[in-house]
């Protein structure tokens, strides 16, 4: 890359002239193509920011200020700019740089931000611990984007930060999209705005028609204040972020660099809190993103004949890319594996609960389905083309979500809330105080349950076990396999209490055996193990089948359980478990503080058995990295070598498990 690969920092780009730094933009573009070509990454949002990354690195120097973006999954260009070319081409892959921000990787990333809504929070912290150190003279920028707007913390920052008068910088990337296309009153009227540019032009014309008109007094003040007012009143139908106390500035082309750099410095000369409006494109540059955006958010390995040139028609994109040597030798790149046939797809458990889903709203008239803007995350488009005034999308406002899910709930219909795990928890007061203390029948699909994967820490949904189960009124499930899922939310929706069904982002197994039917509390027990009895929570069942059938060739009585549900806990089966095995493993793809093997040491100690020869298996005490799930899975041993190697390890320890232990 001509430019790109003498980026060793953002200062780098001082010596840049404007065409320079336009060039830089195509050859970002072109390395983000090419990325892509070699694994799934989050694409159309980082096209759609690489003119605004230049520009804001270009404008302000962030190894002194502050720069958080929000949410950090357009975190790409930014990474380029700022010393990482050299590895761009290990994203998301194990040990590799991560998707989102990682203040491991850079001082520039300041915070993981992987969850939508706290930039302005962070931001307006930083200006204040700053300014309490003797530092205000460190500007704090945030970045967020039109979908992630709405959230209700974003509105409690900017009350806060114009109540301060704290000089912050809150840049508004308005593409028209969260994840999906974005929804609500607040949508609306980022759509009036940008369609009443004028605002804009006219209002600096105005202020240089009014530097000249000379002060004669109080009446003549008075006068221009209010036909400033009236103004942006008549342009805007409101003067919304005014009022909030922040100076609107926009909206204005974010693809031009020029025009970028003008306004963040026109923003920097304020003293007060501004936001900042700027239009840009979700997949610019790339025709088929710009057009789906949905789709090319984080879409599969692009094919060859998906090539750029193919899609692209500005001649000058052409020509600059047809140029570019894309096979620099400073990329750090894996190994091309050979092509081979690849195997009939399994079907997803995402796939497995929509198609669940649908069938219930097909069934059944009382019910909904929520979501909060992850309709194409959790294959939902077909639940919402068929049933549109059954299905809801609330944009990214989980904790509303939730209330809402509650107040459908009171009125008799039988609501799903269909979110992933991780954003789940922004929802936890709501589930508390709206669904639990109710005991309303609200039913949860936990999506992208245990590690997610490439997405990293701030994705991993390991907590849900251990936060769902401390809620009095509320049923965990865990499906085993594709054929319990549907079943559990058959039975959720059957029962006059709330319940949550959790499962990870995998392919959903089905076991090729005769399975027990599924009823409330109950486990499925496979075989009895006099040796070992492992108790399976959720989607490692396989795993743990596979264990036991070695264990069992090694000579080993091995038994095996499913158990389905964390709560309520079927305390008969742990019972005999505990007070019959030599040795118990817990195994779970969640956190081992209070969750599945916490909840099997709670009964057994309840029962009054002894429980030194439990071990559990699970997610430590530790944020998990990103990393393929498979490669995660082997590493915290939850795979089934993992739980091998735990047993015989077990076994050797004698003083233990030397004999079943005697039932006190």
């Amino acid at each position: 890359m001509q430019h790109l690969s003498k980026i060793q920092s953002p200062a780098d780009l001082a010596e840049f002239s404007p065409d320079d730094l336009e060039e830089l933009a195509l050859e970002i573009r072109a390395t983000l193509r090419e990325l892509v070509e070699t694994r799934p990454a989050h694409f159309a949002s980082n096209l759609g920011v690489v003119e605004l990354a230049i520009a804001l690195h270009a404008t302000f120097d962030f190894s002194h200020d502050r720069l958080i973006w929000d949410t950090g999954h357009q975190i790409y260009p930014h990474k380029l700019l700022t010393g990482r070319y050299g590895r761009i081409f290990t994203m998301r892959q194990k040990d590799g740089l991560m998707g989102y921000p990682n203040p491991a990787e850079s001082p520039y990333d300041l915070f993981m931000t992987g969850h939508a809504g706290c930039s302005v929070s962070t931001v307006l912290g930083l200006a204040s611990g700053d300014e309490l150190q003797g530092e205000a003279d460190r500007r704090a920028v945030a970045v967020i984007g039109d979908g992630a707007f709405p959230s209700g913390i974003v509105f409690e920052a900017m009350n806060n930060a114009g109540g301060m008068n704290k000089k912050i910088i809150t840049v508004l990337n308005d593409n028209r999209m969260s994840i999906c296309h974005r929804v609500g009153g607040l949508a609306d009227y980022f759509d009036r705005l940008r369609s009443k540019r004028l605002y804009t032009s006219f209002k600096h014309e105005v202020a240089k028609f009014l530097n000249h008109v000379p002060v004669i007094g109080d009446p003549v003040e008075q006068f221009l204040w209010q036909m400033k007012h009236a103004m942006k009143a008549g342009f805007h139908g409101g003067m919304f972020f005014e009022e909030l106390g922040f100076r609107y500035l926009g909206p204005i082309d974010g693809h031009n660099i020029a025009l970028l750099r003008k306004y963040l410095e026109m923003a920097d000369e304020q003293p007060d809190p501004v936001l900042l409006h700027v239009i840009t494109e979700k997949g610019r540059g790339y025709d088929p993103a710009a057009a789906d955006p949905v789709y090319f958010h984080t879409p599969p390995k692009l094919r060859k004949a998906e090539k750029l040139e193919a899609a692209i028609a500005d001649e000058k994109h052409r020509k600059m890319l047809a140029a570019v040597d894309l096979a620099s030798d400073q990329v750090v790149r894996r190994p091309a594996k050979a092509e081979s046939p690849e195997p009939p797809m399994k079907p997803a458990f995402t796939n497995v609960a929509a198609d669940a889903i649908h069938r219930q709203l097909s069934a059944n008239p009382r019910v909904t389905v929520l979501t909060a803007a992850m309709c194409q995350g959790n294959k939902l488009e077909r639940v919402r083309e068929d049933f549109p005034t059954r299905f809801f999308d609330t944009g990214i406002c989980e904790s509303h979500t939730v209330a809402f899910a509650a107040g459908q709930a009171k009125t008799g219909i039988r609501p799903i809330v269909d979110i992933y795990s991780t954003f789940l928890q922004r929802s936890f007061d709501q589930m508390f105080q709206e669904v639990a203390l109710q005991n309303l029948p609200v039913t949860f699909m936990l999506d992208r349950a245990g590690l997610t994967g490439p997405d990293g820490p701030t994705h991993h949904g390991v907590f849900d076990l251990a936060y769902l189960r401390i809620f009095p009124n509320l049923v965990v499930m865990a499906p085993g396999d594709a054929h319990d899922l549907p079943e559990m939310l058959d039975l959720a929706l059957s029962l006059d209490q709330p319940a949550s069904i959790r499962y990870p982002k995998a392919t959903a197994e089905s076991l090729d055996v005769e399975r027990a039917p599924l009823a409330l509390g109950q486990a499925e027990v496979f075989e009895w193990g006099h040796d070992v009895m492992i108790l399976s929570c959720g989607a490692l069942l396989r795993s743990c089948l596979g264990a036991a059938q070695t264990l069992r060739e090694e000579g080993l009585d091995t038994g095996v359980a499913n158990m389905r549900f964390v709560k309520p806990l079927d305390t008969a089966v742990v019972a005999k478990a505990v007070s019959t095995s030599r040795l118990v493993i817990t195994v779970e793809e969640g956190c081992l503080a209070g969750g599945f093997g916490s909840t099997v040491l709670e009964a057994a100690s309840a029962a009054g058995l002894s429980t030194g020869h439990v071990r559990r298996l699970g997610v430590p005490d530790a944020f998990v990295p990103h990393g393929e799930r498979a490669e995660l899975l082997a590493d915290l041993g939850l795979d089934m070598n993992g739980i091998l190697r735990t047993v015989h390890a077990s076994l050797r320890d004698t003083a233990t498990v030397a004999a079943p232990p005697a039932v006190v």
